[in-house]
């Protein structure tokens, strides 16, 4: 009975030490990427077993260096900022081609949520994105338009970075609204190690 025992102890942990290490695997596998803005700093991890296509399409402009001189060129400070299409002259950065819309895998547009940008057509993604600030419900698939954004990732540090952001006094640019009246310039957008 004691050997019994013993042996039922020792499988029991064997299979709690395999369960951690198959956790701390699993949380080194997670992809980060840090920003760093003019505004100060701010951490995302990303999710591509939720928004495969997407995630790698983020990735490849943060790997290509696009975001670096980008700026946040939308703030909303009820809503949302947006970044990630322009220089502080409001000239827009040529892209790739379009990633497919991945709004319905169940993450919903909440604070402090990454999604993707898009026009008015669904599927036209590519690699301007935004941070909720507040949880905006009706960006969930299928509001607002039958498609909903998509969210691929949350900010997990520096959420006060864009808070700082969201607060600050905007104007027009041309043909643009709620631009920040002093840029907030995306220095770098790097993968965490």
């Amino acid at each position: 009975m004691g050997y019994r025992l013993q042996a039922f102890a020792r499988s029991l942990f064997v299979l709690l030490a395999m369960g951690v290490a198959c956790a701390s695997y699993a949380q080194e596998q997670t992809t980060k990427v840090v920003f760093q803005t003019t505004a100060g700093n701010f951490t995302v991890e990303l999710y591509p077993d939720r928004a495969p296509k997407t995630v790698e399409n983020f990735v490849q402009y943060v790997k290509d260096k696009h975001y670096n001189g980008t700026i946040f060129h939308r703030v909303i400070p009820n809503f949302m900022v947006q970044g990630g299409g322009f220089n502080p002259a409001m000239q827009q950065k040529a892209t790739r081609a379009p990633v497919p819309l991945e709004a319905n895998n169940k993450l919903k547009n909440d604070r402090g949520t990454i999604a993707m940008a898009r026009t008015s057509d669904p599927n036209s993604a590519t690699a301007q994105f935004f941070i909720n600030v507040v949880d905006n419900q009706n960006l969930n698939a299928p509001r607002p338009d039958g498609y909903g954004y998509t969210v691929f990732g949350k900010v997990i540090q520096g959420m006060d970075t864009i808070d700082k952001i969201r607060t600050v006094p905007t104007t027009s640019a041309g043909m643009y609204q709620d631009v920040p009246q002093t840029p907030i310039v995306i220095n770098s957008a790097t993968l965490a190690p």
